[in-house]
């Protein structure tokens, strides 16, 4: 289920018919912070995929899958799975001794080494967020290795995953069973309230093998820009090696006008310097990638 954000959102084109200033003082383009912004977010993303080692393996999103709904009376399940309050109850598998297999649709497939259903579920302990200090923790009685799609800065791929199943519940949880070395995760910057981050998120894009566009998709305006509290859309990438970032341009029907905050499903497309290939895509307000489709 694609999430969908609430506004108000970045506002960049409002500005764009008012470049010039009083006296005589150069004219500031409002694109620059962005255009900076991209430029970090590509120079963080360079670095994790050095610090992998060159891996091309990026996931987008979360590594561990729940199979199943919670039953009824195991209503406190939920929020332990999402603390990270999850201990073996038994003995767990060890890590195979030969690499994994990651497979993507197109037919590429990589080899990645893989770590033990004990070390998967640490990672997956690792990841809980909020409080559930009250909790009991879900206990996990057994392990068996598996695979489970996820999507990806090259579209959906195969990976090796662990498979646990739980003490009191039929539901089960599946963990993505590469070595964390072996993948690329994105640290994005840390949250300045006095400089927050600027632009609007894109939420996935879509490109063909041979094309040097690119439509990427994102929460906007309801209606066009000729319409009141509506707005048309364009978009920029600010390009390196190994991803682009993608800035959208906002044209608002009105820049004072008082909206409800609804937003709808919107798109645009940014031509490229050239074919997005195994590149990464990477919205611009904390520089994490995307998960990017590939037809033809």
């Amino acid at each position: 289920m694609r999430r969908r954000r609430v506004l108000p959102w970045i506002t960049v084109a409002a500005l764009l018919g008012g470049c010039g200033s009083a006296g005589n003082s150069p004219a500031v383009d409002p694109l620059d912070g962005l255009r900076q912004q991209a430029g970090g977010a590509l120079t963080r993303y360079d670095q994790a995929v050095r610090a992998a080692g060159g891996a091309p393996f990026v996931p987008v999103g979360e590594l561990t899958h729940q199979l199943g709904d919670w039953e009824p009376a195991n209503g406190s399940y939920k929020e332990a799975l999402s603390a990270g309050r999850v201990e073996a109850a038994s003995t767990l598998p060890g890590a195979p001794n030969t690499a994994g297999t990651i497979l993507w649709a197109n037919g590429t497939r990589q080899d990645a080494p893989m770590i033990s259903a004990d070390g998967a579920l640490a990672q997956l302990r690792a990841a809980g967020t909020g409080d559930c200090s009250g909790c009991a923790p879900l206990k996990i009685t057994g392990a068996r290795l598996t695979t489970m799609t996820v999507p990806t800065t090259r579209g959906p791929a195969t990976a090796p995953a662990w498979k646990y199943t739980l003490d009191g519940t039929t539901v089960r949880l599946a963990r993505v069973a590469v070595d964390p070395s072996a993948i690329v995760r994105v640290t994005p910057p840390p949250w300045d309230a006095d400089h927050p981050h600027e632009g609007l998120a894109i939420e996935s894009a879509t490109t063909s093998i041979a094309s040097s566009e690119l439509t990427i998709t994102f929460t906007g305006a309801p209606g066009p820009s000729s319409k009141a509290c509506g707005a048309d859309y364009s978009a920029i990438a600010v390009e390196s090696d190994l991803a682009v970032a993608v800035i959208v341009i906002e044209y608002r029907h009105a820049k004072d006008e008082v909206c409800l905050a609804i937003g709808a499903q919107r798109s645009a497309t940014v031509e490229l310097s050239r074919p997005l290939g195994e590149r990464a895509v990477l919205e611009v307000t904390q520089g994490l990638p995307v998960e990017v489709t590939s037809t033809g």
